[in-house]
């Protein structure tokens, strides 16, 4: 069963400094429909204006991914890290025991536009951890490149979290499937561009909710790109 969520359907919030859509609900937005879907709980659209950013703050017990589409965001974090998060680049940090960490633009000029993700852990308590990977464009071209996973295979980064996540870019002709278990559930997230899912077109910023399947078949992009998830029921 495949259940749309239209781009505009989501919850929105403007602060001057950021513009964030909200794919569930998030700070004071909430809709009871959309709290998660299986252990995904949060995909924020984030725009964060030049010179701005979040101040250092923490978190706990999560899987927090990033995969920023335009600009760059610089990461610091309570474990040492100080990072540039470029376009083409994942990040997850495992909040774990507890993590401050602070998520700037510095670039003059410039918007830094990217997603955040938030994935309910495995386990609890664990100690934090952070990982980062470049993604060659070239991976994702046509096809659906796994991007985040348990055991970080095929180059992903690895999270705590028994969930995985694939992005793809596709365009004309190009197609791909994935094999689903039907036991699970799964969330597609069209970043931008159009694309169609199981015979449903989507438009960028649009969602697709999927339980009870056992494939997904990927056609007819225009200058897409999406994030797929798979997810526990």
């Amino acid at each position: 069963m495949l259940t749309l969520r239209k781009s505009q359907d989501r919850g929105y919030a403007d602060h001057g400094w950021l513009k964030s859509f909200h794919s569930f609900s998030f700070a004071n937005y909430y809709d009871p429909e959309h709290v998660g879907w299986g252990n995904l709980l949060v995909i924020n659209e984030d725009r964060i204006a030049a010179g701005t950013g979040f101040g250092t703050h923490g978190h706990r017990d999560m899987e927090i991914i990033s995969y920023v589409l335009s600009g760059e965001l610089a990461h610091k974090d309570s474990m040492g890290n100080i990072k540039g998060i470029p376009p083409g680049d994942v990040q997850r940090m495992s909040a774990g025991t507890g993590v401050r960490h602070s998520e700037f633009n510095h670039a003059e000029g410039q918007q830094t536009h990217f997603l955040q993700v938030w994935i309910r852990p495995n386990q609890m308590d664990v100690a934090p951890g952070y990982e980062q990977k470049t993604i060659p464009a070239t991976k994702k071209r046509g096809t659906l490149c796994l991007v985040a996973s348990p055991t970080g295979v095929e180059d992903s980064v690895s999270m705590n979290a028994d969930a995985a996540l694939y992005a793809g870019l596709f365009d004309g002709e190009e197609q791909a499937e994935l094999n689903l278990n039907p036991a699970r559930k799964a969330y597609v997230h069209l970043i931008r561009g159009e694309l169609t899912v199981n015979g449903q077109r989507l438009i960028g910023g649009d969602a697709l909710r999927i339980e009870h399947e056992d494939r997904l078949h990927l056609s007819q992009g225009i200058d897409a790109e999406v994030l797929v998830f798979d997810l526990t029921a």
